[in-house]
């Protein structure tokens, strides 16, 4: 298996958490998608990082 399929299997590894996490914080699970860039995935750990109000935490 090349770097390709390397690559494949990491970002699909990446995409599932974000899926499931991302409907959470009142952002759309197809966002999830857009991991498959890097620098995406860490903007999205950084909005999920800040944002506020987040489903099922009781604050």
């Amino acid at each position: 298996m090349g770097g390709v399929g390397w690559y494949l299997i990491v970002t699909i590894m990446i995409a599932i958490p974000f899926w499931r996490l991302l409907p959470k914080f009142g952002i759309s699970k197809y966002f999830a998608i857009m991991v498959v860039v890097p620098a995406m995935a860490l903007i999205l750990l950084w909005i999920m990082a800040f944002k506020d109000d987040v489903e099922g935490l009781g604050s």
